[in-house]
């Protein structure tokens, strides 16, 4: 399992530098043609990251629940996010994973409800949770690249 959270770590490095390199209005930047943001998708990846782990294995989630809801699946941008927001969700990419990491090393993660993600593939165990967030996470990448070229 150390490959996969080492891919997730690299992955939100590489978010966290497009974060510290862009400007607020950039991250807040919906361009024409897309339904949401950079900071959304940021966002997104670690509400998603939480729900796919914690929830599904009736675990507390290390995030809050207004932020589930701001940035589950199937929301969208409903309001420009400031600065705290932010650093918030900045500082959340790498305390989400590591403490992942050390709840997976301890074996806290002992249920699973199955889950049938929107490719079709159900989710067993934490896992396959893991492996298939990075995916999503990869998806999400693809999509603040597209963004960034559009602001």
């Amino acid at each position: 399992m150390d490959f996969a959270f080492d891919t997730t770590l690299k992955s939100r490095k590489f978010l966290k530098d497009l974060l510290e390199n862009l400007t607020l209005e950039q991250l807040n930047k919906v361009p024409e043609g897309f339904n949401n943001n950079i900071i959304w998708n940021v966002a997104h990846t670690i509400v998603t990251q939480q729900l796919l782990v914690y929830k599904l294995s009736a675990m507390p989630m290390i995030v809050s629940d207004e932020l589930v809801e701001m940035y589950r699946k199937g929301t969208k941008v409903e309001r420009d996010v400031t600065q705290a927001e932010v650093d918030l969700i900045k500082g959340l990419l790498f305390s989400t994973i590591e403490k992942t990491k050390e709840d997976y090393e301890n074996r806290i993660f002992q249920t699973y409800h199955e889950y049938t993600v929107t490719t079709k593939n159900t989710l067993t165990n934490v896992d396959e949770a893991i492996a298939f967030n990075n995916f999503h996470e990869g998806i999400h990448l693809g999509y603040v690249l597209a963004l960034k070229r559009c602001i």
